[in-house]
């Protein structure tokens, strides 16, 4: 019992206390940017293959001239003037 009541463990132990909850590096932060870190990455990877995807579709959009009007017809329902368009939506 004395040994819990010596100055020194007190104070080791309120050291130990300030270091994990209140001290400005404190581990629950620590813990928290560690997440952020995780989640950050994984939102870095995504976007990357995102980049990857959109500049393969650019360069195939690019290198035929059918492709390119096929996406124009798809995606902006662009028309030549003797066309009309359909549009049938799956439910």
């Amino acid at each position: 019992m004395s040994r819990l009541m010596n100055k020194y463990t007190i104070t080791l132990l309120i050291f130990l206390v300030w270091l994990a909850f209140f001290d400005r590096n404190s581990l629950v932060g620590k813990m928290q940017l560690r997440g952020k870190i995780a989640t950050l990455k994984k939102e870095k990877a995504y976007y990357q293959n995102k980049i990857e995807e959109d500049n393969r579709k650019m360069k195939e959009l690019l290198s035929n001239k059918d492709n390119l009007e096929k996406f124009a017809r798809e995606q902006y329902l662009m028309k030549n003037k003797n066309e009309d368009i359909f549009v049938i939506l799956n439910k």
